[in-house]
C-alpha cells in the first residue's frame, strides 16, 4: 500500500514570463478514490495557469495535505542562445 493519498500531474510546457498565462501549462489531480481530473486556475484569476500562480497553488495544496506525489512533465534545457554561442548543433 502506498503512503500517498493524492497525485498531482503537471504539464509544464510553453515559454513565457512567470506571470504570463500559458495554454500548455495544465494541472491534473487524482486521489485513491477518484481518477485524474483537470484543475483549472482559481476563480478570479486568468483563464490560463501562470507559472507563478501554479507555484502558489501547489504550495497551498501541499500544505493542506494529505501526503501527495507530484510529477512534472518538463523538458529541461539550456536556452537556445547558449547553443548558438558555443556553436553546438541543436539537430
Amino acid at each position: 500500500m502506498t503512503g500517498f493519498h493524492r497525485y498531482v500531474g503537471i504539464d509544464y510546457s510553453g515559454a513565457g514570463t512567470p506571470t504570463q498565462g500559458l495554454p500548455g501549462l495544465r494541472v491534473s489531480v487524482a486521489t485513491r478514490d477518484h481518477g485524474p481530473r483537470e484543475v483549472l486556475p482559481p476563480s478570479g484569476t486568468r483563464s490560463l495557469w501562470t507559472r507563478k500562480g501554479l507555484a502558489h497553488w501547489l504550495a497551498a495544496t501541499l500544505r493542506e495535505g494529505p501526503p501527495t506525489l507530484v510529477g512534472v512533465d518538463h523538458g529541461f534545457s539550456f536556452p537556445l542562445r547558449y547553443f548558438e554561442t558555443h556553436r553546438i548543433p541543436t539537430a
